[in-house]
């Protein structure tokens, strides 16, 4: 089933689980994943936490948020009145801080989820929100106003999985990353997977997703990435024949300009090249004759990864 959340309310003034009279099915658990460099102004942390302290407050729709803080984060800023400030004033204030040493972001957000998933229940939602974007800008907060949506749709559709797509240009670096990167390679390892994967999404590496309690349950008991996991979710359900839906999130960049160097753009491909070898090992390394279908595969994954190189260097280098 594919849903697209556009058009969907802008105001959380009256909830439809809320307005009939009928008691709220399950909580949501926001996840807001801190940034791994702390900002020289925190306009941007300010609007997301006015968000997170609305949230506090609604405890009979939102479980207490937490907030994944990196210990290299923390202890890069020790000596940084302003980072302890906020940190104390507005963050644990609003949320419960879980202070984790990740390797990468997506081990923040398994950190993250895994806390949250333990607080659960069967028709809870986990909601995740990344810190690092321009929340700060009149967008920002038009973003900030309608992002519940996401969780929202997750658990008054009974989706399993609901990712949310950022708004771009085609010359943007996400886009190009995604569309010669990411799928090109998808394509190549899990040919029929990609096709489905692109039929809900153009953002397989999207941080901003909402996913419910029993599809989060069989992911968090399957090998964690620290680095696309998300791919690796919309492949599990894919396989599962989970229910996914997006979410039309807006034009918002986590970068100043929205647009990585070229080595940042190649080491993603990279990144997502190596996460996918080994899931199409761990599932087919049981068949008969897999080595030679791997070598052939591999070969090929090289030429997309070359072809993917080159695009990126003559468009962003």
């Amino acid at each position: 089933m594919k849903t697209s959340g556009a058009g969907r309310r802008n105001s959380r003034k009256e909830s439809p689980r809320t307005a009939s009279g009928a008691p709220p099915v399950g909580k949501i658990h926001p996840v807001v994943i801190y940034p791994f460099r702390q900002p020289s102004d925190c306009a941007d942390l300010r609007q997301l936490y006015q968000l997170i302290a609305r949230l506090n407050r609604e405890r009979d729709v939102y479980a207490r948020p937490i907030t994944v803080i990196d210990r290299k984060t923390h202890f890069a800023n020790e000596a940084n009145r302003q980072y302890l400030e906020f940190r104390k004033q507005t963050v644990a204030r609003h949320s419960e801080v879980l202070d984790a040493w990740g390797v990468d972001t997506c081990q923040m957000w398994y950190s993250g989820l895994g806390m949250a998933f333990e607080r659960g229940a069967p028709d809870d939602v986990y909601w995740l929100i990344p810190g690092d974007f321009n929340y700060g800008t009149s967008t920002g907060r038009e973003v900030l106003s309608r992002l519940h949506d996401l969780p929202e749709i997750c658990l008054e559709l009974q989706q399993d999985l609901c990712v949310g797509e950022i708004a771009t240009d085609q010359n943007n670096s996400k886009q190009l990353i995604d569309t010669y990167g990411t799928f090109a390679l998808l394509y190549n390892w899990f040919p029929a997977e990609a096709q489905a994967i692109r039929a809900y999404t153009e953002r397989p590496r999207s941080e901003f997703f909402a996913v419910r309690h029993g599809f989060l349950h069989e992911v968090l008991r399957q090998r964690w990435y620290a680095y696309e996991q998300t791919v690796v979710m919309l492949l599990h359900a894919v396989f599962s024949n989970k229910r996914i839906s997006r979410f039309l999130v807006g034009n918002i960049s986590d970068l100043p300009e929205g647009r990585d160097s070229l080595a940042s753009a190649l080491q993603q491909v990279e990144r997502t090249e190596r996460v996918l070898k080994t899931l199409w090992r761990q599932r087919n390394q049981s068949q008969p004759g897999w080595p030679a279908r791997y070598r052939s595969l591999e070969v090929q994954s090289e030429q997309v990864r070359r072809t993917a190189f080159f695009i990126l260097q003559n468009l962003l280098g």
